[in-house]
């Protein structure tokens, strides 16, 4: 089929090319030299399939030569691997008859080993937080190690290591009542490491300089804390290194080894507590301390006016500089006034003195009411920050809510701090502007009782 399309196809070549001819005039094609040209082509062609046929049979011979390698190496490896399996076998009863045997060998003394290898664990975490190791460096290396070595059945520890780890017992023991000053390097508050003679007081605390240090067992390194104690412990701090050897001095240790010193870094001053506070904190401590400033000058304005007054009292002349002088002018202004008139002039007078007295107080009352609900105010307001933050974080954090709540409930004790103090001074002044009302009062129903005597 395929050679009979392609005799078409040369044909149909052939009479386009005697046409061709034909039009030119000048060439002219012998069919039977057109026919053998396509015989020869068919020829040739045969030719290379025959040619394409050996080279796939030749290529399918290395194939094949091939596939059977792969299968002889896969048997190779098969028969390995079962030769292998029974090895490894054989070699597990091996192991633990041999691992019976050594139990059986080390009877009691299997004990003891697990006995010295929970001590060396104990005892490197122990010395991993000593402040005794910012002196002495590398006791925990050897332990951990021998504890990672006995944590394997292969190896056992030797008289050498069991007498070191006592060794080393009791060379913390003794270093625990000692008070040593020895040379190291010290991380001061602004990053710098400076070498420093510092003073160690037992396993308890570091001292350089006067401050308390921390060791830090995870680095190695020895640094000041952010944030130092009192002033009296630093000053003791400071004649223990002055201190002779043998002489007594009174300091402050940590017996928690640094727990409680490293508490004072997160534990916030009262700048720190008020600033947690925000707007609605300063806004009260403002308000609080202009009704403070009111109370004040509220405190001395009255003082002195009843020192004036008490004057008055022991004195016949009518001073007015004072309330009572001002009011006892009146009876002088009118003499000949009955009695219904001079008491209204004098409650005239009295009534005209008592805004004076009560001036300003009734702003420190307020004051006391409403700082306190100012502080409720910022603490629904942290609160809700709070609620907030639980919601995008969750509550898997107890100190993201803690740190919130306090900080909410920190208005609550600003606007506390400034209502009790405003409420007691209300209470102080209302007292004494009424007291100077009273005396007003009792001198001028005396004059009433007077004039209506004369009368």
């Amino acid at each position: 089929m395929f050679n009979s399309v392609k005799r078409i196809a040369f044909g149909l070549v052939a009479l386009s090319l005697s046409a061709g001819a034909v039009a030119q005039n000048d060439r002219a094609m012998d069919l039977d030299a057109l026919l053998k040209q396509l015989e020869e082509g068919q020829f040739a062609q045969s030719e290379q399939n025959k040619q394409r046929e050996r080279d796939f049979i030749a290529q399918r011979a290395e194939q094949d030569q091939v596939l059977r390698d792969t299968r002889a190496r896969r048997d190779q490896m098969l028969a390995q691997s079962e030769q292998l399996e029974t090895q490894f076998e054989e070699n597990e009863f091996k192991l633990a008859d041999l691992n019976g045997a050594l139990d059986t060998r080390l009877g009691s003394l299997k004990e003891l080993f697990g006995v010295l290898q929970q001590i060396a664990g104990d005892t490197k975490n122990k010395f991993y937080n000593s402040v005794v190791s910012a002196q002495i460096s590398g006791r925990s290396d050897f332990l951990d190690k021998m504890a990672q070595d006995m944590g394997s059945s292969s190896k056992l520890a030797s008289i050498e290591e069991i007498e070191r780890v006592w060794f080393e017992m009791q060379r913390e023991m003794t270093e625990s009542g000692k008070v040593t000053k020895f040379t190291t390097d010290v991380v001061e508050a602004g990053g710098q490491k400076v070498s420093k003679e510092v003073v160690r007081v037992g396993p308890f605390a570091l001292v350089a300089d006067g401050k308390y240090l921390e060791y830090n067992g995870v680095t190695g390194t020895v640094s000041e804390l952010i944030r130092q104690p009192a002033d009296r412990y630093n000053s003791s701090a400071a004649e223990l290194q002055e201190s002779a050897s043998g002489e007594l001095v009174q300091f402050g240790i940590d017996p928690t080894g640094g727990s409680i010193l490293g508490l004072l870094v997160q534990a916030p001053n009262l700048k720190e507590r008020v600033e947690q506070g925000g707007v609605v904190g300063y806004i009260i401590l403002i308000v609080g301390a202009f009704g403070l400033l009111l109370a004040i000058e509220r405190l001395i304005t009255l003082s002195l006016i009843r020192m004036k007054v008490n004057k008055q009292l022991k004195s016949k002349e009518v001073k007015t500089n004072n309330p009572l002088g001002r009011v006892l002018k009146v009876r002088d202004e009118h003499p000949n006034a009955d009695v219904e008139a001079l008491e209204l002039h004098l409650t005239e007078a009295i009534l005209g003195e008592v805004p004076k007295l009560g001036r300003n107080l009734t702003i420190i009352k307020i004051i006391s009411v409403v700082a306190p609900l100012m502080g409720l105010l910022g603490t629904v307001t942290g609160m809700i920050n709070t609620f907030q933050a639980i919601t995008l974080f969750g509550t898997g954090d107890p100190k993201l809510m803690a740190g919130g709540i306090s900080t909410a409930l920190v208005t609550t004790v600003l606007g506390l701090v400034v209502a009790i103090p405003m409420t007691l001074l209300y209470a102080m002044l209302n007292t004494r502007s009424k007291n100077i009302v009273y005396i007003l009062q009792e001198q001028a129903s005396g004059v009433i009782a007077e004039r209506a005597e004369r009368s």
